[in-house]
């Protein structure tokens, strides 16, 4: 479900008068919130009041979001107008956004020569991981409107941009292959002893199977759920993030969920990378929710991650202990609070499209704020193995 939190108080846009840079940004803000709870025409009033702003990037931004708030009215005629307007102002971050949404609604209108160019002009502005999915659309087009041959080259473009190897897809091989080695091989019960989460080996310092943990399953159906779950959520937040960022999440989430199994899971060992997967999902609802990232697709199947996670820890409950609920909250707790505390990186978000023309994505913390937010899981964590290695101990 896509619930949005309730918009927090700002100012009011009805209120007459020219406009600082810091009321311009949240009426801007209060906007998206109220875009993202469903008030579309509230949201417009707010963006309606900020158009005109001095600065071409903030009144580039409330057009773009005035145009969204009149496309979910209803009323794609006013919506197509105000995004065409971005274009009269100079190049700014919503520029690319404007183009992309203007040749969508052509393509509605069955307007391909329109939608074509507009495509093009939105295919010179776009970012290196939106390049296939234009490249295709313009291979369709080409073709609708007769020139095979922009067709052919526009389908092959999109097909060498996409068989990228991503982290997501490595950790998915890896973790595949360990698991199936491990359960089809004689080895395997070996395997299973040095990689598992063994309570009391963690207790005597083998803390590296608080990641090793993720590369065993104890069956098939857990092994395909899992890896299927996984492709899903890395994905999403390899895009947002990063590869470097989504493996650092994937690890501290890793490193929560089986401290939370250390510490509140009992005794027996346990194996899954369940506790990391529900860390990534964590990450993806906190992110969509506080940092609204402008990536449509992704943040529509991140919001159905909710049914996942209440699925998954109702049936934790119900398992009597057959399922390790604990580093399934553990995981979850911890990817909440980094995708709380740490802005996507890679995909831009509302207030990064505002901050500045330079086109990129922007932090909206202080980075001594995110440094500060990272180290104290870090340290939570850390408290955790220390606590239940005494316990363990005692």
């Amino acid at each position: 479900m896509d619930d949005a939190r309730p918009p927090t108080p700002g100012p009011d846009p009805n209120r007459p008068g020219p406009l600082t840079r810091d009321v311009a940004l949240t009426l801007l803000e209060r906007g998206g919130d109220l875009l993202a709870s469903g008030d579309f025409a509230d949201a417009g009033a707010h963006f309606q009041r900020v158009v005109g702003f001095d600065d071409p990037a903030i009144t580039a931004a409330a057009l773009l979001g005035l145009g969204e708030a009149h496309y979910r009215l209803n009323d794609e005629d006013a919506a197509v107008r105000t995004w065409s307007a971005i274009l009269d102002l100079p190049e700014t971050p919503s520029t690319y956004t404007a183009w992309r949404n203007i040749a969508a609604a052509r393509v509605r209108a069955h307007d391909n020569v329109g939608a074509l160019e507009a495509y093009r002009q939105a295919d010179r502005r776009a970012p290196p991981e939106d390049k296939a999915e234009i490249a295709n659309r313009l291979g369709w087009l080409s073709k609708e409107t007769g020139n095979t041959r922009a067709s052919r080259r526009y389908f092959s473009r999109a097909r060498g941009d996409s068989p990228r190897l991503t982290l997501t897809l490595l950790i998915i091989a890896v973790t595949t292959i360990v698991s199936l080695t491990a359960l089809l091989s004689d080895q395997g019960e070996d395997i299973f002893k040095a990689l598992e989460l063994n309570k009391f080996g963690v207790a005597q310092g083998e803390y590296w199977r608080l990641w090793s943990v993720t590369l065993l399953h104890v069956d098939f159906l857990h092994l395909a759920f899992n890896m299927y779950a996984l492709y899903i959520a890395g994905t999403i937040v390899e895009r947002w993030y990063g590869s470097i960022r989504f493996l650092a999440f994937y690890l501290a989430c890793a490193a929560a969920g089986s401290t939370a199994s250390f510490v509140f899971g009992g005794n027996a060992p346990a194996v899954g990378a369940s506790g990391a997967i529900m860390g990534l999902f964590g990450v993806l609802l906190a992110a969509g929710r506080i940092h609204h990232p402008v990536d449509r697709q992704s943040r529509a199947m991140a919001s159905q991650l909710v049914t996942i996670v209440v699925i998954t820890l109702v049936f934790g409950f119900l398992s009597g202990g057959a399922i390790d609920n604990a580093a399934h909250i553990g995981g979850l707790i911890a990817g909440l609070w980094l995708g709380f505390v740490v802005p996507p990186g890679r995909a831009p978000t509302l207030r990064s499209m505002w901050q500045g023309a330079d086109g990129g994505a922007s932090d909206a913390r202080p980075m001594p704020l995110v440094i500060a937010g990272v180290l104290l899981l870090v340290g939570v964590i850390a408290a955790g193995v220390a606590f239940g290695s005494v316990a363990f101990g005692s």
